[in-house]
């Protein structure tokens, strides 16, 4: 539950203490019928797309994946291997410095950037097993200039010695705009409404960068590295390590499925803004990740978002009397705040999020605390 003025201070979650314990702390257990089982290790059939092979043939598999469950994976994408071997070397390196040193970036009250601890200073049950580094990246003109953003980014939270981390992720991060561009033009051909809608309403995006360490623990079955939910953002590129925890909720099977990390691979996934976009068509699809008892996790994320104040609203051509309106326009800005401030992320957030505007304008209050 999100917590209220009156609670106790938040429990202060300290990897390197807390990996070894296996009496772990209450607030870390879950829920029986939310819990992992072993049977959850089966793997989903995610296809594998090559994006360097042929156009119309890329187009058919994504649409056929959005259609099925809004998960695929990709190679043939152009990112140098030896850049995201670099990016994964530095989030080794901050992860594994001690509490006092990366709370030097620490993650303000109701903002989405900084770095956070099982997110203990927002939720008080259901607590994930994990560690975050979340920072902006804005798109624009300038290359060189979106990717000096982050690194003073780096400079100014954790001090000059890592400057080269934030000029690791800058590259990082242009390269994933690039690519997130590219499948805006593939999603854009499989909706029908061209190569260059989509990638228009994203230029120049506010995204976030969000780097993922889940610490072992002793007890996997009774706690989660992040709880199932569906990303509100519009487009999620996900590179694992080799270890292995994101999973997929199968609709057809009503079953968990774990996505297999795959060498050079990166996950996609649809998103709650993009799903708005699309009229509802492709559909943002329930994930979570588990932990083990044995090795850390860690994985990035980029999460495509457009500008904060550009209007989310489906192009005409999804729009007609057997398709009507799916949700209100509404902005990433009011989107972003409602699911920092007032709610938090699971499988009906853009619907809930409908109802709250529709609140709003109708004089009601912020109502929607999320238990």
């Amino acid at each position: 539950m999100v917590l209220a003025a009156h609670d106790p201070p938040p429990l202060v979650f300290d990897a390197a203490r807390l990996s070894g314990l296996s009496d772990i702390p209450q607030q870390f257990i879950w829920p029986a019928d939310e819990s992992p089982t072993p049977d959850s290790a089966e793997e989903l059939a995610v296809p594998l797309i090559d994006l360097s092979g042929d156009a119309a043939e890329v187009v058919r598999q994504v649409r056929r994946a959005c259609d099925l469950h809004g998960f695929f994976q990709v190679v043939g994408h152009g990112i140098d291997a030896a850049l995201t071997a670099e990016a994964h070397r530095c989030m080794d390196a901050f992860f594994t410095l001690p509490l006092p040193d990366k709370q030097r970036a620490q993650r303000r009250q109701g903002d989405s950037c900084g770095y956070a601890s099982s997110f203990t200073g927002r939720f008080a049950s259901k607590l994930p097993w994990k560690e975050t580094l979340s920072f902006r990246y804005t798109d624009d003109d300038d290359g060189d200039k979106s990717k000096d953003v982050v690194a003073s980014y780096f400079v100014d939270k954790l001090g000059e010695g890592y400057r080269h981390h934030g000029e690791v992720y800058g590259r990082y991060c242009s390269e994933m705009s690039r690519l997130s561009l590219e499948l805006m033009e593939v999603l854009g051909e499989s909706l029908g409404v061209g190569r260059r809608h989509f990638r228009r309403f994203f230029q120049g995006n506010d995204s976030i960068m969000r780097l993922n360490y889940y610490p072992p623990c002793q007890r996997p079955y009774d706690t989660l590295g992040t709880g199932p939910h569906c990303d509100p953002t519009s487009l999620t590129i996900l590179h694992q390590d080799d270890v292995g925890g994101l999973q997929v909720f199968d609709a057809a099977t009503l079953a968990w499925r774990s996505v297999r990390p795959r060498p050079g691979a990166f996950v996609v996934n649809i998103g709650d803004t993009f799903m708005a976009l699309s009229n509802g068509r492709y559909r943002s699809c329930l994930h979570r990740a588990v932990v083990n008892s044995r090795v850390a996790r860690r994985s990035l994320a980029f999460f495509l978002c457009p500008e904060m104040d550009k209007v989310v609203r489906p192009p005409k051509e999804l729009v007609d009397d057997a398709n009507p309106r799916a949700y209100p326009d509404f902005t990433w800005r009011t989107l972003l705040d409602f699911t920092m401030r007032h709610y938090r992320s699971d499988m009906r957030t853009l619907e809930a999020f409908s109802n709250w505007l529709s609140t709003r304008s109708n004089g009601g209050q912020h109502l929607l605390e999320k238990k």
